[in-house]
């Protein structure tokens, strides 16, 4: 078990045993300084709006409340495709964590799903959307995952809440996976329930119902991240030939158990699963490793999937003789879509279309 593993069943509560035990007590302990810390920043950014840069287009922010994945590159994926369908000159800004040299995971599957959009990286994100709307001639920058990035003013901040995960029984870092309080939800614009197809509609509607509550005036709608097709070295395939199978899958994601889900629900049989930690960067011997795990798979398994993030570090078109291939998911919305196009068309001062889409 990696160390990843056992701090998330020590703060997920599935770790039991004293060592456990006194690990969730030191834990709890220090999300105080961390809180002390993050309430102070967010306090000096409010009560002073001048240490905020704003660049002379509009920045639309896609970000969230927690560590690990709600699902925000299939998110930014689609708010730059409504703004290019605007025939907006649309640049992707992000921060680009888990890589040091070269575009991060999440910038490599933005550039194969979206060829016409440039993604920069960079620690300094002002810096990085000043050189978009210099160098490229933005007139619209997406900044993935800043929400917590305070120095880059926006004038949308679209948050994303994983419906499989409550905020409310979150604690903070490193207790828990909060990055700061449930609290700053105020400052969002919009919030996009993710994976709602993954959890219990009563259980999404107490959430909903939280959050109507705490915030009446914040609008929001509820999305699935929806398979769309196989990736693999020769093009793509029907995402239904999956159907029926038994398979073998293996992620380096924020939140593998999301997409085991994704593949249990394309009716497929899970008959071994492998987990690395997100941001994993394939090495050689991680390849020679996968090929011998995948060479000890039962003879029945025919199919190995992993997710599109991985597949853009490894481009392997098999693993111990069974192909491999990536599942690519969009964004759909159950509710609230056109809410939230109306929402990026007010950005750019369009005025709304009633009854558009």
């Amino acid at each position: 078990m990696t160390a990843e593993n056992w701090y998330r069943g020590v703060i997920g509560g599935t770790r039991r045993g004293p060592a456990a035990w006194i690990a969730r007590v030191a834990l709890w302990w220090a999300r105080l300084p961390y809180g002390f810390g993050m309430g102070v920043r967010n306090w000096r950014y409010d009560r002073h709006p001048k240490l905020m840069t704003r660049v002379p287009v509009p920045v639309v922010c896609v970000g969230n409340l927690t560590v690990g994945g709600t699902g925000k590159t299939v998110v930014a994926e689609y708010v730059a495709r409504v703004l290019r369908e605007l025939d907006r000159q649309v640049v992707l800004v992000s921060r680009g964590y888990g890589t040091t040299n070269g575009p991060s995971d999440e910038a490599m599957v933005l550039e194969e799903n979206l060829p016409d959009v440039p993604h920069l990286q960079g620690a300094d994100r002002v810096a990085v959307a000043n050189a978009a709307v210099e160098e490229l001639e933005a007139d619209v920058i997406v900044l993935d995952d800043g929400f917590q990035h305070r120095r880059l003013h926006r004038d949308l901040d679209v948050v994303l809440l994983d419906a499989t995960q409550p905020v409310t029984s979150e604690y903070l870092l490193p207790r828990g996976t909060l990055r700061e309080p449930v609290t700053e939800l105020r400052r969002a614009g919009f919030v996009l329930f993710t994976r709602c197809d993954q959890t219990d509609p009563t259980r999404l509607d107490t959430q909903r119902s939280w959050l109507a509550k705490q915030f009446p005036t914040l609008p929001t709608a509820t999305t699935v991240h929806s398979p769309i097709e196989l990736i693999g070295p020769d093009g793509t395939d029907e995402i239904g030939t999956v159907g029926g199978k038994k398979v073998a899958v293996f992620s380096g994601i924020g939140h593998p158990p999301a997409f085991i889900r994704t593949v249990e629900q394309l009716g497929a049989t899970i008959v071994a699963t492998r987990e690395y930690p997100d941001h994993h960067p394939y090495s050689r011997h991680d390849v020679d490793e996968l090929n011998r795990w995948a060479t000890d798979l039962p003879s029945e398994v025919g199919l190995i999937l992993t997710t599109q993030k991985d597949w853009v570090k490894l481009r392997v078109g098999e693993l111990g003789g069974r192909p491999l291939r990536a599942v690519r998911v969009g964004l759909r919305f159950l509710d609230g879509e056109e809410s939230f196009r109306n929402a990026l068309q007010s950005v750019l001062g369009v005025v709304p279309v009633e009854g558009s889409e």
